[in-house]
C-alpha cells in the first residue's frame, strides 16, 4: 500500500511510498483511509520521528476487514478513527476503542476533523463541569480546537468569548456561537468562570488573571510557541482571587473516547455542528499544503485519499 512516511533526506521530511501490507492482531480491523485531517502538532513533530513512520493521529475512512476477535466496527461501517501514528496511509489498523462509528451517508471529509480538534474541545469543556449560564473564554478561537470549543460551549448553554487577532474572524466566530470577541484577554469587559486556551504562553497568564474566584483554566494548546512566565503575586489568593485552577490536558491519556467520537460525528452529520473544514485537497498535495511557513488556516484542512 501507499503512505506518507517520515524521510529525513526530504526538505519536507516525507515522502509517499510503498510500505508493507498491514498484519492485523486479533483485536484489530481494517479500515480503507478515505479522509485525513493532519494538526499542526502532527507536523512539528516530523523532525523528531524515526524514517519510516506512519505519520498522523486522525483518519476516516470505511471498514474492509472485522477483528478476528469479534470486536470493533463492522465490514463497510464508516468509521472516523484516532491513533498516535499511522492515519497517513491507504490503510489503517483500528480497534474498537480507536473508533466513533459514523451515520450512513456520512462525509468522510468532515468525519477526519473528529478525533483530535473536535474531541479535545469536547473533554476540554468538561474539564469546567457545567457551563449553563456562565462565562467562558476560548483562548483562540480560530483554531480548529477553538471553532468546536465555541460551538459546543454555545450549545451547553455558556456565555462564550472567543479571541482572535484578525477582524475578518469575528463574524465566523459570532456565527458559531460567540456572544463577544475579543483580540486578547486584556480585553475583557469582566472576569470568565472558565477557560479552554489553545495558545499558551503570555495568553495563558493574561487568561489565568481574568479568571474569577473558583474558575479554571484548561490548557488545551501552545499555539504561540512561547513559554509561560507566572510573575510574584500572579497566583494570590486575595482580593477575589482565589481557589482558581489551571489543569494541563492530553488527549492521549483520555479514555472511552469511541462513544464520544460516534457522538460528534452523528452531530457533524445532522448539521447540528460545522465540521469546520476550510479545504478539500488530494494527498499527494501534503508537502505543498502544510510547506513550512505557511499561514495557518481557521478551520482544517482535510486530504483525500487517492
Amino acid at each position: 500500500m501507499l503512505a506518507w512516511t517520515v524521510d529525513h533526506t526530504s526538505p519536507d521530511h516525507l515522502s509517499l511510498r510503498e510500505v508493507p501490507d498491514l498484519v492485523p492482531g486479533p483485536h484489530d480491523a481494517v479500515i480503507q483511509v478515505q479522509a485525513f485531517a493532519p494538526n499542526h502538532g502532527d507536523l512539528e513533530a516530523l523532525p523528531l520521528l524515526p524514517d519510516g513512520t506512519i505519520p498522523g493521529w486522525d483518519a476516516a475512512g470505511i471498514v474492509v476487514a472485522e477483528a478476528a476477535d469479534g470486536t470493533g466496527p463492522r465490514l463497510g461501517e464508516v468509521v472516523t478513527s484516532l491513533g498516535p501514528d499511522s492515519a497517513w496511509a491507504q490503510r489503517r489498523l483500528v480497534t474498537a476503542e480507536s473508533v466513533g462509528i459514523a451515520p450512513a451517508g456520512a462525509d468522510p471529509n468532515a468525519m477526519s476533523v473528529v478525533p483530535v480538534a473536535a474531541t479535545s474541545a469536547l473533554r476540554g469543556l468538561r474539564r469546567l463541569g457545567p457551563v449553563l449560564g456562565r462565562r467562558i473564554l476560548v483562548l483562540g478561537g480560530t483554531s480548529a480546537v477553538g471553532l468546536f470549543a465555541v460551538q459546543l460551549a454555545a450549545r451547553a448553554g455558556a456565555d462564550v468569548v472567543a479571541t482572535t487577532r484578525n477582524p475578518a474572524a469575528r463574524e465566523r466566530l459570532a456565527g458559531l456561537g460567540a456572544h463577544e470577541v475579543v483580540a486578547s484577554p486584556s480585553e475583557l469587559s469582566e472576569d470568565v468562570s472558565g477557560v479552554l486556551d489553545l495558545l499558551g504562553g503570555s495568553h495563558l497568564v493574561q487568561a489565568f488573571a481574568r479568571l474569577a474566584p473558583g474558575g479554571t483554566l484548561v490548557a488545551l494548546g501552545h499555539a504561540a510557541g512561547e513559554e509561560e512566565f507566572f510573575g510574584y503575586g500572579d497566583l494570590f489568593g486575595d482580593a477575589g482571587r482565589h481557589d482558581r485552577s489551571l489543569t494541563t490536558f492530553f488527549l492521549g491519556a483520555e479514555i472511552a473516547l469511541g462513544p464520544d467520537m460516534t457522538w460528534l460525528a452523528t452531530e457533524i452529520r445532522s448539521g447540528r455542528l460545522d465540521p469546520v473544514v476550510t479545504a478539500v485537497r488530494p494527498w499527494h498535495e501534503l508537502p505543498d499544503v502544510f510547506t513550512a511557513g505557511t499561514e495557518r488556516s481557521y478551520g482544517k484542512v482535510v486530504l483525500t485519499v487517492g
